[in-house]
């Protein structure tokens, strides 16, 4: 089975060449999105023999990934391998990480650095992922460690069935949602990432938010039934408790209760508003669905 490697890189010029040079030992073809890099990111890799694909300004790690893909679906990939440009991935790890698509038994691989006892992740990363992750399995069909990681492999099938559209670091959140839904198969491999010095170009809170707010919106997207139906749901209960005690009052004391009417009749109408904000969004995933089934 014939391997890619895709690296999304923005300014990577000291790492670059040092991983493409170790790729190419394993890798028949490696593909390098240079996302607007100011530096010689693009040069280095091209002149190593990479594909490279050249953004003109940074769209963000998201449009790398989509890229990546849309590429490897184009010069036919059998395997897709994503790899990190900041040195933080090692090699080495490629081959188990493969393995299970080799034996056809898996569709997509994420190297997780949570099933490795010895990995030693920074405390605010650990917290930060494994909330990320929680939320993320509550819409998974198989359930995972490191829903983060973008050390992953991809099988020809999820290639040509995966589209993506999240420009940031919300895709990885992204791609797991789409292909469980799609009934691909997910599993993980333990991996070691190598921490060493500030490897990350991403400030922790920002990140997490924005990877946070990209989680709900897939899943709001994706599971719209559960996402509003069920809050709506509570808030109908809640609205009838109030509304209830709210009659029960005036008939004890003949006037109405401000507070219990107002708390009352509020959650009654957000619990409309759900209702008919699930029967919409629903309505429309399932006609872009057939759509696309068609």
């Amino acid at each position: 089975m014939k391997i890619t490697v895709g690296i999304p890189a923005y300014n990577e010029e000291k790492n670059i060449a040092k991983i493409i040079v170790k790729l190419k030992k394993i890798a028949d073809k490696i593909i390098v999105c240079n996302d607007g890099s100011t530096d010689l990111t693009s040069e280095i890799a091209e002149n190593l023999g990479a594909i490279v694909i050249n953004h003109t300004k940074n769209r963000g790690y998201g449009s790398g990934i989509k890229s990546i893909l849309e590429k490897s679906k184009e010069i036919g990939s059998e395997v897709l391998v994503t790899f990190d440009g900041d040195g933080q991935h090692r090699v080495e790890d490629i081959k188990k990480i493969i393995e299970p698509i080799e034996k056809n038994e898996i569709d997509l691989v994420i190297g997780s650095r949570f099933l490795n006892e010895e990995q030693e992740v920074p405390q605010y990363r650990k917290l930060g992922i494994k909330l990320i992750t929680k939320i993320t399995n509550a819409n998974l069909k198989e359930k995972i460690t490191d829903s983060q990681s973008g050390f992953r492999a991809y099988s020809k099938e999820v290639i040509s069935k995966l589209k993506t559209s999240d420009m940031g670091m919300g895709v990885s959140t992204e791609i797991l949602i789409k292909a469980s839904s799609l009934n691909f198969k997910i599993a993980e491999v333990p991996i070691t990432v190598l921490y060493d010095g500030n490897t990350s170009t991403h400030n922790p809170v920002s990140h997490g938010t924005s990877v946070l707010l990209s989680t709900i919106k897939y899943i709001s997207i994706e599971h719209p039934l559960k996402f509003y139906g069920i809050p709506s749901l509570i808030f109908f209960v809640i609205g009838l408790t109030f509304t209830f005690l709210s009659i029960q009052y005036y008939t004890e004391i003949g006037r109405l209760s401000t507070n219990l009417t107002l708390i009352g009749a509020g959650t009654i109408l957000i619990s409309v508003i759900l209702i008919i904000t699930t029967i919409l969004l629903y309505s429309l995933v399932s006609v872009v669905r057939e759509g696309k089934t068609r």
